[in-house]
């Protein structure tokens, strides 16, 4: 009998760990909506006054100490575009390919990326993007360029089997802003020289819900995205 009851605790035990790995880690607390999307807009517009390009495309964040940046042209100075859903896009002019067309909603793409999640919060007054997480980072990752990903193109497949809809895995304000690009055809080991930065607030990201695709292990809630990025192929899908 005590066998059997400590093969049952055993067996809840681990199907309470297993819920727990499924959980996502609320980094913040949700203010009103309306506030939240506020904050967003404006502290995207400090985020591309307080950040840069290095030579190669990469976001840099201006440094208060060192004077070597002091010469360099903020992000607000690259004719940023802001879409109607409020994501806001910044073509390169000299890293783009030379032919090609733009991306279809449909492509299959292959990303170079470097792409981190942010919360947009007051703190004493001051509006900006906080609480930074990575997400699906190639670059300061293994070095590979993600193939089709899942938040540019919903799986059918995978939407059958699990019963949801394109929203679940797509973030539309990057889908969007992609279309005004046009792809390279590189090789995954070629350098990068990356095409430009799309900023998704949250509102056309996963906005409030909890009920989206697991990519990071953290709830995406709330979170603006920042894709600083090179499409290295994109070819129409079969």
């Amino acid at each position: 009998m005590k066998k059997n009851i400590f093969l049952g605790l055993l067996v809840i035990g681990l199907m309470s760990v297993s819920c727990r790995k499924d959980t996502y880690e609320n980094v913040t607390k949700p203010i009103d909506i309306s506030i939240q999307n506020e904050y967003d807009e404006k502290a995207i517009q400090q985020f591309l006054k307080d950040n840069y390009f290095d030579d190669r495309g990469k976001i840099v964040e201006f440094s208060s100490t060192d004077t070597n940046d002091d010469n360099e042209k903020p992000l607000s100075d690259y004719n940023p575009v802001t879409l109607p859903d409020g994501t806001v896009y910044i073509i390169r002019s000299d890293a783009q390919p030379d032919s090609g067309e733009l991306v279809g909603e449909d492509d299959v793409i292959n990303l170079m990326q470097s792409c981190y999640t942010y919360v947009a919060t007051n703190e004493e007054g001051f509006i900006k993007l906080r609480s930074k997480y990575p997400f699906q980072n190639t670059i300061d990752g293994d070095g590979v360029p993600i193939k089709d990903p899942l938040f540019f193109h919903a799986d059918e497949k995978m939407m059958k089997e699990m019963n949801v809809g394109k929203d679940y895995f797509e973030i539309k304000g990057f889908k969007e802003a992609i279309q005004n690009f046009k792809g390279f055809n590189l090789p995954d080991e070629a350098g990068y020289n990356l095409q430009g930065v799309i900023i998704v607030p949250s509102k056309s990201a996963f906005a409030r819900s909890t009920n989206h695709y697991n990519y990071t292990g953290y709830s995406l809630q709330d979170r603006t995205f920042v894709f600083n990025f090179q499409i290295y192929k994109a070819q129409k899908r079969n």
